[in-house]
């Protein structure tokens, strides 16, 4: 089978640092760090009371009535940067061969949480009738935002939602890829959404030691790589990015980010919540899409991390980073956004291809932001972007994700010629 070149022609995104790609972009080449006290409900029981909300969220401005009315607030966040990245496109589904040659893939790690959080409480709290929404069920489904994103645009093709906790944006990406590569679709608009911050979610985290508890200066509470890092800031939002065949971009005339050129999955069959503490399945992830690639690790100038701020996590994927760079010189870079958007958790991949995506374009590496201090154990190789943006050449990039249940996922993406 012959592979077809795969390049990325539209973007989208919405997070606490912007309801668009544009903001986003600025807000994290600035150092803005997105957090903030929790106001969708009240934290106090909570050892931990601050999270990265998008603030004055209005859906309408893009979403009609019936769209807001039958979705949780994960699928709005989906269908809004849905809308953005194919108006940034240029796509016209009915100018298309067939409807059946474009699809989506979307990711969430937890859905329709709200949803199911709001439905059950007024379920038990209402003695005299107890009932639930009709619209209860679609609501809160995993792929109910992939499924509403298809509809708005007609997109009859490839269609579903994978599912991999923090790794999920990466694995809808990489199978979007592959699927273009492969003839099975010209088109796949790609990405996740995630609305995590509920008391459910919250709280949830919270019992699992996972979330920072810097209450009194949350603003630097994410602080990955950092010696006092005490857990990730609760992020949400989204990200669209509209991954098409190059001969089928090129034939309309549209303007092309970058190209994707490699990708890969692979489990650390370890722990439950904990990467494998050498980073021996983040390694190999990197190392299989750098070979699909056709390339080494000596030409990859940015990786944007997977680093939540997490005791064992930033320490393990920069000892897989290390063990990749094999002691080699490399021209290599390192910075992890989430210390300013908070971690999106299913959609954290999304939002950080993007900003992978923005650094090639640009020539800007967007900060690690809080980080002052760098753990020892951070292998001595490993060259961190902190406080500040780096300008610099970036022609190849690497987005990690890594989820609950030891998955790893990684997409490398390569400046378009």
């Amino acid at each position: 089978m012959n592979s077809k070149r795969v390049v990325i022609t539209g973007l989208g995104a919405l997070s606490a640092l912007g309801k668009d790609v544009n903001s986003n972009w600025e807000s994290a080449k600035n150092g803005k760090s997105g957090a903030s006290p929790i106001s969708y409900f009240n934290a106090e029981k909570f050892k931990t009371r601050f999270a990265s909300e998008i603030m004055g969220f209005d859906p309408s401005s893009k979403l009609d009535r019936n769209e807001i009315k039958r979705s949780d607030l994960y699928t709005q966040y989906g269908l809004y940067t849905a809308v953005e990245a194919m108006e940034d496109s240029g796509l016209d589904i009915s100018k298309l061969d067939s409807p059946f040659d474009a699809g989506v893939i979307w990711a969430t790690s937890q859905g329709g949480l709200n949803t199911f959080e709001k439905e059950m409480r007024e379920f038990v709290e209402n003695d005299s009738n107890p009932r639930f929404n009709p619209f209860f069920i679609p609501k809160f489904l995993g792929n109910m935002a992939s499924g509403m994103i298809s509809m708005k645009y007609g997109m009859m093709g490839i269609n579903y939602t994978p599912v991999s906790a923090c790794a999920s944006s990466n694995s809808a990406i990489m199978d979007a890829f592959n699927y273009i590569k492969w003839g099975k679709a010209k088109v796949i608009l790609t990405g996740g959404s995630e609305a995590p911050i509920s008391e459910a979610s919250i709280g949830g985290f919270s019992a699992l030691k996972a979330l920072s508890t810097r209450n009194e200066e949350y603003l630097k509470a994410s602080r990955p790589f950092d010696v006092e890092r005490d857990g990730f800031v609760m992020g949400e939002g989204a990200a669209a990015l509209i991954l098409e065949e190059y001969e089928h971009a090129k034939r309309r005339g549209a303007k092309i980010y970058a190209e994707v050129v490699g990708a890969a999955m692979t489990a650390d069959a370890f722990h439950m919540t904990a990467t494998h503490p050498e980073g021996l399945g983040a390694y190999q992830c990197m190392k299989f899409a750098l070979e699909e690639a056709g390339l080494t690790i000596k030409e990859v100038d940015y990786v944007n991390a997977h680093a939540t701020s997490t005791p064992l996590g930033d320490v393990s994927e920069t000892k897989a980073i290390s063990k990749l760079c094999n002691g080699e010189k490399t021209n290599l870079h390192i910075s992890a956004t989430k210390s300013m958007t908070g971690h999106l958790l299913g959609a954290a991949g999304a939002i950080e291809a993007i900003f992978s995506v923005k650094a090639i374009n640009e020539g800007v590496i967007p900060p690690t932001i809080n980080t002052e201090n760098l753990d020892p154990n951070i292998p001595s190789d490993i060259d961190i972007v902190c406080l500040h943006a780096l300008e610099k050449k970036v022609k190849v990039a690497i987005s990690n994700t890594f989820g609950f249940g030891g998955h790893n996922a990684a997409v490398v993406f390569k400046e378009f010629k």
